[in-house]
């Protein structure tokens, strides 16, 4: 869309011109060409790309190194002299070799350990020396592994797994989690000897390799699962309590109840005693934590001795099978309590007497009694329930045999009588299945058998080599017990009956531990053994958790939990033992064994999956650091020992295992978002940097479609003295902007040397960072050094971003009282940044009175972002509005576009076609149309263009001291007014034909005052240190005006001469005789004539967006091209000037 304007006002040198000869040429204040006389019937398109002038910048001065200033202390040694200067940053390594090697294994960064370190000569006479850590791999690291991967689940449920999964299924399921932890323990030994270990072991490792976020979620996740498995281990040594020690000590009687009731008076049994028994361990390990760990050896004896003892029974079987008779009624197992011998009747002297088990199914002792119809049908037999390891039951027991709650536990191969119309009566003397079984409940209930691998690297700090101990220690307590787990199988399989198997609480062998039944030389020996040993691994876990918790809290990772951080005055973690026993507590509520089994198995799947990707991402990283000792690693057996954690937890439970991932994910989010700063040297950085190399390398393949166009911002300040943002709503705005996301640099440019101004430099980029931090803008900050300020922009515009990642839209505010600068560089520096944004092609935006622009605080409850569409710039000026409305500042400012119609535009037209195209790009605004008809020059546009063009003169020309600039302005602007009044009635003829513009027109005519006033505040000396450009030195050559030529050589001292003539009275007066340009009559006119239509529609508007137009091609009107914008802005409150980069950003398709 063209502006043409019929222009009628003509200087005398240009009467003989036509008006469709200069028809046009007022569009050319958004095209930025001077109008020639050959050129003037030409249409000039605004997407012609302005290039650079082509002439080159100040050069950078050689950096030349200063003199070395001498130390005041000399270094004694002959042949480091050559670093003695170095020396206080860069100490020698004799000084420092000894404070590496007498490392400290402490839960703590390096900075603490540091400081502590400074303190500890003051603290020698008061701490008793500690001795070194003396402990071994098989004190410290294989047998506390033993010790914690043997446990409840071995002596309370392995046997009940391989008769209800059959060896082959219950093989697979073992194989399946020993190899789990296998692959786990090879990639914590990678992580574990890449470096010192801290004490803290497993949680320090994730923590240091996945970063804090991963780290505290992981941590947490691992403390949740050691504080279950304590309520595990409770909940054990409680159902051998009352199940196979002491029945009669129950406090809900289960005789004569049966199915619910007898289960729920179980489960209240195992509340009751269960928190007595968590309140008396945790009283424990408050008062006497050093007790528990003293009693660790014994604990761990008595594992394996009711381990050996389960062997020495096997072998027994093989020589002298023990007697274990299994009672049947036709297939099924009867209870053995209440009855004393496993028959119908008895023979005896007087005749056939009945037993017991015949007043169990009968209504009478007597022969002729009624009796179940199953009893009657079916005889009594009895099986031996250890046959023994050559029996040949394997073959019985290879396939699983899975049972629905309730269900019968009946012996296979044994012929049976069943009615068809058959119920189960007097089910509580048969043996029936408590719950429903699957293969996956197996798989949820046996996995917490092989955890406890991380024992080891938890007493990193008591090893005495933690890089040799870990790894051969963990790997042979894995490989030991999986042989063990995987023996067990075949060889319970091989030894015990099927139905004795299925058997869960051995109440078909006189209720007796169904692996006790097993061993040598009685079965006390497990059932006494295997209750310490979960009283101790119960102890142990109430023990580890609260400590987990204590290093969490004082990481301060998770601000919420820097409460159980502290403790007693000799550190044990008092809140952090309470916290464990209430989350134990739960644990002991759920009651079952059965249930509680798979959620801490959840935790430590988690835990061991995020160790394995640990290990595999930073070996695929190959980051510089990552240097482990244990060799026997790949990243493939990380990632299958990954995938086995992640297929084991939703085979486990996949509800559970959801449940688990929401909650370590809502941990890592949480300390995202509020978590303390923590720098570790975690793998996560390396994910990082080689995610944003691929992507980088993935932007180069080509531009961003206009689909995924946003601003990648640029954003341009300034500082002052002391290194502060001297526009700090410039960052307002830019947050603001920022709904679309995307790239954030916030740039600023300093003049000198990098040597002398690095001190300022790194000021100038704290202040910007906490100036971002204050606005919330995202994003990286840069500062730059060069030579001059306008070097280093341009530097900036240049270096910033990386690859693909480039700003394509530079922010920069308008430069502040640029007429009265001192220095003229500055608004000479604005227009060459918005040269090179054109050139570079790149979107420009400048807010005008950013001061006047809201804060991030700040709400309008009302009012219009108003457009004004003057010319086609890719869509910037639709999408901008669009971005600012996502934010709160402006969500509730409606959105207003106006675009300007000529006389021979169709304007009803115009709006139709306009709230289409808003219509398919799903832009809310309200359209209008502006007419703008044709009229004449104003006299106040030619006397406001020759007062501009004077001035514009008089500063080229005078190069004199404050003081005297102004007392030479001062009586040039008398003779200025008389000049301009003698002019105008004989070169300006006047023809208003918008009634509009009168009132404007005489108020400003009539105030000749102001033009005055402009000259008088727009003066500003030429820098001796900033010579102008050449294209600057001499004025501007136009047709009919008179020209005055200036050639001058600069001095010695490259100051410039002064032009001849330019301070006497001869030289003012060619200045006031001169006419003004026609080119920058017609561009004045067009500013003031938009000026006056968007002041009139857009004076209440929040903010005025508005099409920036390009400076002249010609340098020698860059000062006009400033005025240009002041008028064509002014009266406005807030604007946001905006030029297009050259591209489409916008599109109406999806």
């Amino acid at each position: 869309m063209s502006q043409r304007f019929t222009v009628t006002a003509f200087s005398k040198s240009d009467s003989g011109r036509n008006v469709s000869d200069i028809q046009g040429e007022v569009n050319q204040l958004f095209e930025g060409d001077e109008p020639t006389p050959s050129s003037s019937n030409k249409e000039v398109s605004f997407n012609t790309v302005v290039q650079g002038d082509g002439n080159p910048k100040e050069s950078s001065p050689f950096i030349n190194s200063s003199d070395a200033t001498e130390k005041s202390q000399k270094y004694d040694g002959k042949h480091m002299a050559l670093f003695e200067e170095e020396m206080e940053t860069s100490p020698m390594v004799s000084t420092m070799i000894s404070s590496l090697a007498n490392y400290s294994s402490l839960p703590q960064g390096s900075k603490e350990h540091e400081e502590e370190a400074d303190n500890e000569e003051e603290d020698k006479k008061k701490k008793k020396p500690v001795k070194a850590p003396q402990l071994g791999t098989l004190m410290g690291v294989y047998l506390p592994c033993i010790q914690n991967i043997f446990g409840v689940i071995l002596f309370l449920r392995m046997t009940w797994m391989v008769g209800i999964g059959g060896v082959i299924g219950s093989f697979i399921i073992v194989f399946m989690c020993c190899s789990t932890t296998m692959l786990t323990a090879i990639s914590m030994s990678a992580i574990a000897t890449n470096g010192v270990v801290p004490a803290g072991g497993s949680y320090y490792m994730i923590s240091r390799s996945l970063g804090p976020e991963f780290g505290g979620a992981v941590g947490i996740c691992f403390y949740l699962g050691t504080t279950f498995a304590g309520a595990m281990y409770i909940l054990g040594s409680i159902e051998l309590l009352l199940v196979y020690i002491l029945p009669q000590a129950a406090i809900f009687k289960m005789e004569g109840l049966e199915g619910a009731e007898a289960e729920a008076a179980m489960l209240n049994n195992m509340r009751v005693y269960g928190t007595i028994v968590l309140s008396f361990m945790a009283t424990v390990v408050f008062v006497g934590v050093k007790y528990v760990n003293k009693l660790a050896l014994l604990f761990l004896a008595c594992v394996i001795l009711s381990i050996l003892a389960v062997y020495a029974g096997v072998i027994k079987t093989a020589i002298e099978p023990p007697d274990f008779p299994v009672c049947l009624l036709g297939n099924r197992p009867l209870i053995s309590k209440g009855f004393d011998v496993c028959a119908k009747t008895l023979e005896s002297g007087n005749g056939t007497v009945t037993t017991k088990l015949w007043s169990v199914f009968c209504d009478s002792p007597f022969l002729n009694a009624t009796c179940d119809e199953y009893f009657v049908n079916n005889n009594v037999s009895f099986i031996q329930g250890i046959p023994g390891v050559m029996s040949g039951i394997l073959k019985e027991n290879l396939f699983g045999n899975y049972l629905e709650k309730g269900d019968l536990v009946a012996k296979k191969g044994i012929a049976t009588v069943e009615g068809p119309d058959d119920t189960l009566t007097n089910s509580n003397r048969y043996v029936l299945a408590d719950i429903t079984s699957f293969f996956t409940l197996l798989v949820g209930i046996y996995f917490p058998s092989v955890t406890g691998i991380m024992a080891g690297s938890n007493r990193s700090g008591d090893l005495r080599d933690a890089q040799k101990s870990i790894p051969i220690g963990t790997i042979m307590a894995i490989t030991t017990t999986s042989i063990v787990y995987m023996s067990a199988v075949i060889l319970f399989g091989a030894c015990i009956e099927g139905v004795v198997l299925r058997d869960k609480f051995g109440e078909g062998v006189n209720g007796n531990l169904v692996i006790g039944t097993l061993a040598w030389p009685s079965p006390w020996v497990i059932v006494i053994g295997s209750f310490f040993s979960t009283c101790g691994a119960g102890l142990q876990s109430l023990t580890g958790a609260p400590r987990l918790m204590q290093a969490i809290s004082r990481d301060g990772v998770v601000p919420i939990l820097r409460v159980f951080g502290h403790g007693k005055a000799n550190g044990e973690p008092t809140w952090a033992l309470l916290l464990t026993a209430g989350i134990c507590e739960i644990g002991i509520l759920i009651a079952s064994l059965d249930a509680v089994a798979p959620i801490l198995s959840m935790f430590f799947l988690m835990c061991y999956m995020f160790v394995n990707l640990a290990c595999a991402l930073q070996t695929l990283l190959r980051t510089p650091n990552w240097r482990p000792r244990f060799n026997y690693y790949h990243w493939a057996l990380s990632f299958l020992g990954m995938s086995l954690c992640l297929s084991l937890m939703f085979i486990c439970s996949w509800f559970y295992a959801i449940v688990a991932m929401v909650i370590a994910g809502s941990i890592y989010k949480y300390i995202e978002f509020r978590g303390a700063e923590k720098e570790w040297g975690d793998g996560i950085r390396g994910i990082s940097l080689s995610a944003a190399r691929y992507a980088l390398m993935r932007l180069e393949e080509g531009p961003p479609h206009t689909k995924n166009w946003r601003p990648q911002l640029l954003v341009l300040v300034s500082t002052d003295v002391e290194q502060n943002v001297e526009q700090p709503r410039l960052l307002s705005l830019t947050n603001q902007l920022k709904a679309g996301k995307g790239l954030t640099i916030v740039g600023t440019a300093l003049a000198g040397t990098y040597l002398e101004n690095h001190p300022q430099a790194q000021r100038a980029e704290q202040s910007l960072r906490k100036l971002m931090e204050t606005e919330k803008v995202k994003g990286f900050c840069q500062v730059t050094i060069s030579s001059n300020m306008r070097d280093a922009t341009s530097h900036l515009l240049q270096a910033s971003g990386l690859g693909g990642l480039m700003h394509n839209t530079v922010l920069v505010s308008w430069p502040r009282n640029w007429k009265q600068a001192d220095d003229l560089q500055t608004w000479r520096d604005f227009i060459e940044l918005v040269r090179e944004t054109t050139a570079a092609h790149l979107a420009l935006l400048v807010p005008k009175n950013i001061a006047a622009f809201p804060s991030n605080g700040e709400r309008f409850s009302e009012g219009h972002i108003d457009v004004w569409w003057i010319v086609h710039d890719g869509g910037m000026l639709m999408l901008l509005p669009f971005l600012l409305r996502q934010h709160k500042v402006w969500r509730k400012c409606k959105m207003r576009i106006f675009t300007v119609a000529q006389m021979d535009d169709n304007s009803i037209q115009m709006k139709k076609d306009l709230t289409t195209f808003l219509y398919h790009l799903r832009i809310d605004a309200e359209v209008e149309v502006v007419e703008m008809h044709d009229s004449d020059i104003s006299a106040y546009t030619y006397e406001k263009t020759l007062v501009m063009e004077q001035r514009s003169q008089i500063l080229k020309q005078i190069n004199l001291t404050k003081t005297e600039r102004e007392r030479e302005i001062q009586s040039i602007t008398d003779s200025s007014r008389g000049s301009i009044r003698r002019k105008n009635p004989a070169v300006v003829t006047t023809q208003l034909s918008v009634t509009e513009e009168q009132p404007g027109v005489s108020s400003k005519v009539e105030k000749p005052e102001e033009e005055v006033q402009l000259i008088h505040d727009s003066t500003s000396p030429t820098s001796p240190a900033t010579p102008l450009t050449p294209a600057s030195e001499g004025g501007a050559q136009t047709p009919g005006s008179a020209q005055v030529q200036m050639t001058w050589t600069e001095k010695a001292d490259g100051e410039p001469a002064k032009p001849p003539g330019a301070s006497t009275p001869q030289g003012i007066k060619d200045i006031f005789n001169m006419k003004p340009n026609q080119s920058n009559v017609r561009r004045m006119h067009t500013a003031l004539r938009l000026n006056g239509v968007i002041v009139k529609k857009s004076s209440e508007a929040k903010l005025v967006l508005l099409n920036m137009p390009g400076p002249p091609n010609n340098r020698s009107g860059d000062e006009n091209y400033m005025e240009f914008l002041e008028v064509l802005t002014e009266g406005l409150n807030r604007v946001l000037l905006v030029r297009g980069g050259g591209r489409e950003v916008i599109t109406i398709y999806s």
